[in-house]
């Protein structure tokens, strides 16, 4: 199970990196709203990450950092920007059901329940991506739409302690 874990906060700081450089390329293109909001989901998923280290050294578990490959760079358009972020949670979230389904196995109660937050925020996480995309395809990912939009986006605020979650003492 620790293996696991350790598997899944790469994952996590492979997000970060992901939503970063979103970020990065968003804001070139001048969408500084589009650019704030991936810069907020950066700082989500690194604290997402964090969540997975401090509970591995809770569960006295030895951390094992691992290389982390290079995010893609470059998107057709802001559409695409959305797609992949989209897919990339939907893998995220069948890693966290996998590390799930491997506490259940194991009867590690306490990763089973350390592991529910994940649960239910890749339900949020999904949710909020689909809907930004569902919105960009119905204007078409161009004009006024999306200066709308990007206004919207730049009112994101992140603060990690909005994200508590059940800790095993």
């Amino acid at each position: 199970m620790c293996q696991a874990l350790n598997e899944q906060l790469k994952w996590e700081m492979y997000s970060a990196n992901l939503y970063l450089s979103m970020s990065g390329y968003l804001n070139k293109l001048g969408l500084t709203g589009f650019a704030h909001w991936m810069r907020a989901q950066y700082e989500e998923e690194t604290s997402h990450a964090m969540k997975f280290f401090d509970y591995v050294l809770k569960r006295d578990g030895d951390i094992q950092l691992e290389t982390i490959e290079g995010p893609k760079q470059e998107w057709k358009d802001l559409i695409d920007v959305f797609e992949d972020s989209l897919h990339h949670e939907s893998e995220i979230t069948w890693r966290i059901n996998n590390l799930m389904k491997m506490a259940k196995e194991e009867g590690d109660y306490a990763s089973d329940i350390f592991l529910h937050w994940f649960v239910v925020e890749q339900v949020e996480e999904e949710e909020t991506v689909r809907d930004i995309l569902a919105k960009l395809k119905i204007i078409g990912g161009k004009g006024d739409g999306v200066l709308l939009m990007d206004k919207e986006l730049s009112q994101r605020n992140f603060s990690r302690k909005s994200l508590k979650s059940i800790t095993v003492e």
